[in-house]
């Protein structure tokens, strides 16, 4: 049985004899020797991850003008900053957008160009006070002139993350990435074996007091991350460190396609080789983290499990969804957590940098809860016009016959479905208005075929936002198929709205 202190790996750094690997490299040592045999031959595992972390953001004091102001709302290059903690402190959010240049410039930018060295424009306004009499200030400002800049991040180095694709006939734009639509892509996250909290699932070396490597700098783990769920493997940190000692190569501000501003932060964390039993779980590789691919096309928290997949399969390019071979993207980078982890492993070899006990460990049973909803919402299935009452027409018909069903049974739109009973197309009272005038005569040539649907579980909220997105009046009703069980109408909502209000 091997036993090893923090104590004695400390002074193994202090004498130069520490023996340090990389995870990636903890995986074929731990396969060779054996765990026992590893935990002999190594002292400390270092990890590494880079990846968007949205829930980011620096506390920043910046001292006190002449005449004093007591800021109420302060901006950043034009980015609102948080000012509710005193006179002349803000926080700033790394997702905050600019107020000018709306998703093209964010806190994550504001935060950037500081560690850059930047000039950032201030500006801010107040009430005005007997002691903090002045109402508004502009400056200039680099992190220098700061008093304290201090990186505290919620939400940081998630255990891992879970696959998106997308089922549905449209492109969607979300934080997991533009979701190519039909299962044309699948993004994914994280640094699989090299995963700092994958390392040590137990928190048995990670806890409060841990020093970690930050965006270039010395941080420290300050508590559980908020959403820590380590019961299903989705473990979060909430981390800090010194704003002024990072560097951009490990900090850089990023932009989502039509969702938001972020920051891509450079994370490690050592573990200390203290036993056989964190030898073994250092040991892990990619083919031993699973995760779950969900389909984003379901537009709920509840979104379906489509299948699990391996960090194995995920990095190999390409996964197999339903049959269908579907290409694979990381959102973060590989090769940026390997330089943190190699850059670690580096500074405790050259003895700059001590592992830390933690002082205590991360609880290892939290369960993440959904919001609490005082008010159910309503769903789709509350106000769809039902199968048994959709008159649907298949795409062989006439214009002719579509606009006799349609007289017949006052409706204003019309599912077009194929032989085999799945929706293809869609035609509307105007669309016959202008056949009959331009003289079509088969429903081919005039029918929508990317059609907008929802399903019966959707929240109303959702499909009243698609509704004004595409500047339409009713939304197919579709299951897993692509069959039609009914069809959900603005007028329908309107009442349904109407008399809630009433009640």
């Amino acid at each position: 049985m091997v036993e090893k202190s923090v104590m004695e790996i400390n002074e193994r750094i202090m004498d130069g004899s520490v023996r340090v690997v990389t995870a990636d490299k903890m995986s074929e040592i731990v396969k060779e020797l054996g765990p026992e045999e590893a935990a002999r031959e190594v002292d400390v595992v270092t990890t590494g991850t880079f990846g968007a972390m949205c829930s980011s953001g620096v506390f920043m004091n910046f001292g006190h003008a002449d005449p004093p102001i007591k800021m109420q709302k302060v901006w950043l290059n034009n980015v609102e900053a948080y000012t509710g903690v005193a006179a002349v402190d803000a926080y700033i959010w790394a997702t905050q957008l600019s107020e000018d240049r709306g998703m093209e410039y964010g806190g994550g930018h504001v935060i950037e160009d500081l560690v850059a060295e930047k000039s950032v424009e201030l500006r801010a306004t107040a009430y005005g006070t007997d002691c903090y009499p002045r109402k508004e200030i502009e400056t200039a400002i680099t992190i220098e002139d700061l008093n304290q800049a201090t990186m505290i991040n919620p939400r940081n180095a998630y255990q891992r993350y879970r696959v998106a694709t997308n089922s549905s006939d449209r492109t969607l734009y979300s934080y997991m990435g533009t979701l190519l639509p039909e299962y044309r892509n699948a993004t994914y996250c994280g640094a699989g074996s090299l995963s700092p909290l994958f390392n040590d699932p137990d928190f048995e070396t990670i806890g409060i007091g841990t020093r970690i490597f930050l965006c270039g700098a010395k941080g420290y783990v300050i508590g559980m991350g908020t959403q820590h769920e380590p019961i299903n493997k989705l473990g979060t940190i909430m981390v800090q460190g010194n704003l002024k000692k990072m560097r951009t190569e490990f900090l850089r501000a990023a932009i989502f396609q039509k969702y938001g501003t972020t920051l891509y932060l450079g994370i490690g964390i050592p573990i200390p080789v203290l036993n056989e039993g964190i030898a073994k779980k250092t040991g892990i590789s990619d083919e031993d983290i699973l995760t779950e691919v969900l389909d984003y096309g379901i537009a709920r928290r509840s979104r379906p499990v489509l299948r699990k997949v391996s960090y194995e399969e995920l990095k190999s390019g390409s996964i197999d969804i339903n049959g269908k071979e579907v290409r694979t993207s990381p959102l973060s980078s590989y090769f940026m957590a390997k330089k943190v982890a190699d850059e670690l492993k580096t500074w405790i070899e050259k003895g700059a940098f001590m592992i830390t006990q933690p002082v205590e460990r991360l609880p290892r049973d939290t369960v993440l809860k959904p919001m609490k909803q005082s008010r159910e919402l309503p769903l789709v299935k509350d106000v769809m016009i039902s199968e048994e009452e959709v008159v649907k027409i298949n795409e062989d018909a006439t214009i002719e016959e579509a606009a006799h069903v349609m007289i017949e049974g006052q409706f204003t739109h019309l599912p077009i479905i194929s032989d085999d009973g799945k929706l293809v197309g869609i035609v509307t009272a105007w669309d016959i208005s202008k056949a009959v005038a331009k003289k079509y005569e088969r429903l081919e040539e005039i029918m929508t075929r990317r059609v907008i649907t929802t399903d019966s579980e959707e929240p109303l909220v959702l499909v009243v936002r698609k509704l004004e997105k595409y500047n339409i009046s009713a939304l197919p009703v579709i299951d897993r198929d692509k069959k039609v069980k009914g069809i959900v109408t603005s007028d329908r909502i309107s009442k349904l709205v109407g008399g809630r209000r009433r009640l």
